[in-house]
């Protein structure tokens, strides 16, 4: 990464962690992934039973791999036979890993999601969420962050997973109601009600889509 977008990102890192914190949110920076999966394994104590959604970020900076060891508790949800006892269980855990579709600088998460497993969590159930953001992910505010979501990420993921949406063909929403959208629940995520509870670690990095 560039020298100058490094030192941008550091700095617009400080005002996304400010307007977190004025949320009752807690964000922190991460220079690059490895520092990132040390603050996030800082965080969540051993023993602890952790579950994800399709967060590919945390993935990408080997958290997946280190919490699928003896030391924690991994609810690996492609284990399950049933896939609504793996939502079942994954709001009951102690910690949930997800990623942001797009963030606004002054701390508003937002994820769309089809089948609501995801967002669900993020808004209630686990008794801690854990983003790995990539700082690629950030906009000026939540109407551009919501663009983001829609434009980049939606079609991004329906190309990957092979649906046949009308954005994995055109690569922009369309605003469809295609039976394979997966755009079904958008949540905006403006405040947390329970301190403590959401955490947000930042990475200068392009993580995810």
């Amino acid at each position: 990464m560039d020298p100058n977008l490094e030192k941008r990102n550091a700095l617009l890192a400080q005002k996304v962690i400010k307007g977190l914190q004025s949320r009752n949110m807690t964000g922190y920076f991460a220079n690059d992934r490895e520092e990132a999966k040390k603050i996030a394994l800082s965080l969540i104590p051993e023993g602890s039973s952790v579950t994800m959604g399709g967060a590919l970020s945390a993935h990408e900076i080997g958290l997946v791999d280190a919490l699928k060891e003896d030391r924690y508790r991994f609810i690996d949800r492609a284990k399950f036979e049933n896939p609504r006892e793996a939502m079942l269980a994954a709001y009951d855990a102690d910690w949930f890993l997800s990623s942001a579709n797009a963030m606004s600088e002054d701390g508003v998460l937002v994820n769309i999601d089809g089948n609501a497993n995801r967002v669900s969590c993020i808004a209630n159930g686990p008794k801690h969420v854990l983003f790995i953001v990539g700082m690629n992910k950030i906009c000026p505010d939540v109407d551009t962050a919501m663009k983001r979501a829609r434009n980049v990420a939606a079609p991004t993921n329906a190309q990957r997973f092979g649906l046949s949406t009308p954005c994995s063909k055109t690569g922009a929403c369309m605003n469809c109601k295609s039976p394979d959208t997966i755009c079904c629940q958008f949540l905006v995520t403006r405040f947390s009600r329970h301190a403590g509870r959401i955490h947000v670690i930042l990475v200068n990095d392009m993580l995810g889509f």
